[in-house]
C-alpha cells in the first residue's frame, strides 16, 4: 500500500496548474477579444494583400427629389496578371477566360478598335473620344507603330497643328527622326482614322501581327483566338503603362459564374465589385452628363490626390461640374488567398463611404414637356420641309433666384445607350448634332427678343417718354447722312407701317421704325450699358458651362479688328448686327426684367446633402449679382407691350388663348441671309402680374418666332398645372434646404 501525500503538497499542485489555467486564459482573451483586429491583420498581411475598394458616386435628384441617376452594384470578372504563377503562360490564360464566356454567352469586354472578326478592319468612327486618344497612346508605345506613324506624319504635316514658337530661327535644324517624334507628339487622336494607319502601312493585319510579336502568341492559334487575346492584351498593356497589372475581361457576372472563378481553377482570375451608373430618365442628357474613366496623366494630375488611374470621374455636365461632391471616399479591404489561387477570407479596414446627394434645380415633369414639346414642333417642322440639320433649344429659369428649371434640347440621346457602338455612330452622324447643347453653347442672334431692352434703355436713359408717339411709314433714314451721299434707310417687317406708336404699342406691333429711332437716339454704349447689365454678352454662370455669347457694340467690333458705325446701332437694337445669345441667356435676361432688376445668376444646384441625409453640405446661390435700377412705370410699359402680344389681336393670341395662366410674350426672327429660313426666337413670362418663371425658345430655321408660340404654351401649362396639383416627391428622412 502506498503512502497518501500530504494534503499540502496535493494544494500546492492544484495551485500550480490553476496558476497556469489562468495564464493562459488570460492569453487567450487578449489574443482573441481584446487585441483580436491587430492578430487578425498581422495574420492576413503575411498571405493577403490590401485592396482599394471604390465608393459609389453620390446620387442626383431633380427639385423635388425625384431620382435621375443612381448607383447599380455588379460582380465583375478581373484578369490580374500578378496572381499568376511562375511557368503560367498569360494568354492561354486569357483564352481560357475568353472561351468560358463564350460558354456562359457573356459578353467580354474589347476596346480594341479593330473588328472581331475578319475582315480585320479598324473600328475608329464607332469609338468615343476617349477611346481613340487611348488607342493613339497605345500606338505610341508599340515601337515599330510609332516609326511608321511618324515617318507618315513627316510626308503630310498638315495634319498636325502649327507648334507655337518663340524660335530666333537659329536653332539647330531638328533632325528626321526628332522631326517624326515632334509631329506624332502634337499629332491630335481626333485626326486618326482608317485612312492614316493604312496611308502609313498600319493596316488592321499589319498591327495585329505587330502586336502578337510583341506579346508572343504562340503558334498554332486561329486567326479569331489571336483577335480574342490580343483585345485583352491592348487593354493590359494600357493598365499597365499606369501601373496597374489588372484588367475587367466582364462585367455583372452571375453567381453560378463567380462559384466557377471562386473555385481558382482559372489562372489569373478574380471576382470584383463595382457600381455603375444607372440612370432614372431617358430625359436631360446635356444637363446630367457622362461619367468615364480618367484618360490622361494632365487630367488625373488636375483632379488632385485622392484619384487613382482607376476611378470613374464625372466628364461633363453636372456629373463634371459637382465631381467635388458626387466622388466618395474609397475604404480599404484586406484579402486573403490560398496557394489554390482560392479566397479564404476578407475584410475590410475602412468602410468606403458613398458621395453625397446632389439635388438639381430642375423639375423632371417639366424638363420632360420642354424636350417632348420640343421634338414635336421640330419633327413637324422638319416633316413639311425635309431640313434634317435643323435643331433647337429652350429654357426655362425661376423669377427672382436664377433656378434653372429646365434645359431642353432637339435632338438629344439617351445615357443609358448611347455608349453602344451602333448606337453612338449613328448619333456622331446625325447631321442635327444631338450631342451639342444647344440651350448653353448655341448662340443665335435675339431678333425681336431683344426690343424690350432697348426700350428699356431708352426710357431710363430719357431717349423717349412714355406717351411720345413715333410715327413709322414703314421705312426709316438715318439723319446724318453727308451730303451727296446715298441715304441709309431700313425697313419695317410692315411695309406699308404702322403709324403712330408709343413705345408699348411699339412692343406689342414689334415696330422695327421705333427701335430703329431708339438706337440712333441711345447710342451703342447707352444701349450696352444695360444689356451688360442684364448679363447678355457674359457667361451666365452656369456651373457646367456655357458660351458668353457676342454683345454687338464698339468693344467686341474692335477686339476683331474692325470699326463701329452709327448705323450698326439701329441693327443692334432690333437684336441684329453681331447680337448672339443662348437660350438661357434670354430666358436669364427675361428673369432679370420682370423681377423689377435682379440679375441673378443661372445655376442649377438647389442642395448637397450627405448621402445618409444627415446634413446639408451646401445650396445653390440664390442672391442677385446685381441689381438692375429702373422705375416701375418703365417696367410696367414694358411688360403691358408684351402682355399685348398674348392677347386678343396680339401676334400669339391664336395659342395663348389656351394658357391657363396670363402671359407677356415677345417674338424674335433673326435673319440668316443666303436664301435660308430665318431662326425663330421666342421669349415670354408668367404670371403677368406676378411672374414665376421665364421661358427662351429658339429652333433652327424655325421661320417666324411666332411659329413657337404652342411650345411655349405647353411649357406653361405644364409647369402652371404641376403647380397646382403639387408634386413634390420626398421622401423618408430628407433634409430641406
Amino acid at each position: 500500500m502506498e503512502p497518501k501525500l500530504p494534503h499540502t503538497r496535493l494544494y500546492a499542485l492544484g495551485g500550480f496548474l490553476a496558476v497556469i489555467l489562468l495564464v493562459y486564459t488570460g492569453i487567450l482573451f487578449n489574443t482573441q477579444v481584446l487585441d483580436h483586429e491587430e492578430y487578425l491583420a498581422k495574420s492576413v498581411h503575411s498571405i493577403a494583400k490590401e485592396e482599394t475598394v471604390s465608393a459609389s458616386r453620390g446620387i442626383i435628384t431633380d427639385r423635388s427629389g425625384r431620382t435621375l441617376v443612381s448607383n447599380s452594384s455588379a460582380y465583375d470578372l478581373t484578369f490580374d496578371t500578378s496572381l499568376l504563377k511562375k511557368g503560367e503562360d498569360t494568354n492561354q490564360a486569357i483564352l481560357r477566360l475568353v472561351k468560358l464566356c463564350q460558354e456562359r454567352d457573356k459578353v467580354w469586354l474589347d476596346n480594341l478598335p479593330i473588328r472581331r472578326e475578319p475582315p480585320y478592319t479598324y473600328t475608329l468612327d464607332q469609338v468615343s473620344d476617349t477611346q481613340r486618344s487611348r488607342f493613339l497612346t497605345y500606338l505610341k508605345s508599340l515601337d515599330s507603330a510609332k516609326k511608321a506613324l511618324g515617318s507618315y506624319l513627316l510626308e503630310h504635316p498638315e495634319l498636325v497643328p502649327e507648334e507655337e514658337t518663340t524660335s530666333d530661327g537659329t536653332e539647330t535644324p531638328l533632325t528626321p527622326e526628332k522631326q517624326a517624334a515632334s509631329l506624332l507628339e502634337r499629332f491630335p487622336a481626333s485626326a486618326l482614322t482608317q485612312e492614316v494607319l493604312n496611308g502609313a502601312g498600319l493596316t488592321a493585319p499589319t498591327l495585329m501581327e505587330m502586336m502578337a510579336e510583341k506579346v508572343e502568341l504562340a503558334d498554332g492559334l486561329t486567326a479569331l483566338e489571336r483577335r480574342q487575346i490580343l483585345g485583352i492584351r491592348y487593354e493590359l498593356a494600357l493598365r499597365r503603362a499606369n501601373g496597374y497589372t489588372s484588367c475587367v475581361l466582364a462585367e455583372d457576372i452571375n453567381t453560378e459564374f463567380i462559384s466557377l472563378i471562386a473555385d481558382g481553377r482559372y489562372a489569373g482570375a478574380k471576382v470584383t465589385t463595382s457600381t455603375r451608373r444607372e440612370y432614372q430618365t431617358t430625359y436631360a442628357a446635356h444637363i446630367l452628363g457622362t461619367v468615364g474613366a480618367i484618360s490622361s496623366k494632365e487630367e488625373l494630375s488636375s483632379l488632385g490626390e485622392d484619384y487613382r488611374w482607376d476611378d470613374i470621374v464625372g466628364k461633363s455636365g453636372v456629373e463634371s461640374a459637382f465631381e467635388q461632391y458626387l466622388k466618395g471616399t474609397d475604404g480599404t479591404r484586406v484579402v486573403s488567398v490560398n496557394d489554390e489561387g482560392k479566397i479564404t477570407g476578407q475584410y475590410y479596414e475602412t468602410e468606403p463611404e458613398p458621395g453625397s446627394t446632389v439635388e438639381l434645380t430642375i423639375d423632371l415633369e417639366l424638363q420632360k414637356t420642354v424636350e417632348d414639346a420640343l421634338a414635336e414642333t421640330i419633327e413637324k417642322m422638319t416633316a413639311e420641309d425635309g431640313n434634317v440639320k435643323r435643331g433647337g433649344a429652350a429654357a426655362v429659369v425661376k423669377v427672382g433666384t436664377g433656378e434653372v428649371l429646365a434645359l431642353g434640347n432637339y435632338p438629344t440621346y439617351d445615357l443609358s445607350t448611347f455608349r453602344q457602338p451602333e448606337v453612338y455612330a449613328e448619333l456622331r452622324d446625325n447631321p442635327a448634332k444631338p450631342f451639342q447643347n444647344r440651350a448653353t453653347s448655341s448662340a443665335y442672334a435675339p431678333g425681336s427678343t431683344f426690343k424690350p431692352l432697348t426700350a428699356l434703355a431708352a426710357l431710363e436713359e430719357g431717349a423717349v417718354t412714355l406717351t411720345e408717339k413715333i410715327n413709322d411709314p414703314g421705312v426709316w433714314y438715318y439723319p446724318e447722312m453727308i451730303e451727296g451721299t446715298e441715304p441709309f434707310k431700313s425697313y419695317c417687317w410692315k411695309r406699308s407701317g404702322h403709324g403712330k406708336l408709343n413705345v408699348t404699342q411699339a412692343i406689342t406691333n414689334s415696330c422695327n421704325v421705333f427701335f430703329y429711332e431708339m438706337g440712333y437716339r441711345l447710342g451703342i454704349d447707352a444701349l450696352d450699358k444695360y444689356a451688360k447689365a442684364f448679363g447678355l454678352g457674359e457667361s451666365t454662370g452656369i456651373e457646367i458651362g456655357d458660351n458668353p455669347g457676342v454683345l454687338a457694340g464698339r468693344e467686341e467690333r474692335e477686339a476683331a479688328g474692325g470699326v463701329w458705325y452709327g448705323g450698326e446701332t439701329t441693327q443692334a437694337a432690333i437684336g441684329q448686327s453681331d447680337n448672339l445669345f443662348t437660350p438661357l441667356q434670354l430666358a436669364n435676361y427675361i428673369a432679370t426684367l420682370v423681377s423689377g432688376g435682379k440679375h441673378c445668376q443661372a445655376h442649377l444646384l438647389k442642395a448637397v446633402k450627405s448621402y445618409d441625409n444627415s446634413e446639408v453640405v451646401a445650396v445653390g446661390n440664390t442672391q442677385p449679382l446685381n441689381i438692375v435700377q429702373f422705375s416701375d412705370s418703365t417696367l410696367q410699359a414694358i411688360k403691358e407691350g408684351m402682355l399685348g402680344y398674348t392677347q386678343p389681336g396680339g401676334m400669339v393670341y391664336s395659342a395663348f388663348k389656351d394658357c391657363i395662366v396670363t402671359a407677356g410674350a415677345k417674338t424674335g426672327t433673326a435673319q440668316l441671309g443666303g436664301g435660308k429660313k430665318n431662326n425663330g426666337m421666342f421669349v415670354c413670362f408668367a404670371p403677368y402680374d406676378e411672374p414665376e418663371i421665364a421661358v427662351a425658345i429658339a429652333i433652327e430655321q424655325g421661320d417666324a418666332g411666332a411659329a413657337l408660340a404652342s411650345t411655349a404654351v405647353n411649357i406653361l401649362n405644364a409647369y402652371f398645372s404641376a403647380d397646382e396639383v403639387g408634386t413634390a416627391i420626398l421622401g423618408e428622412d430628407q433634409l430641406l434646404p
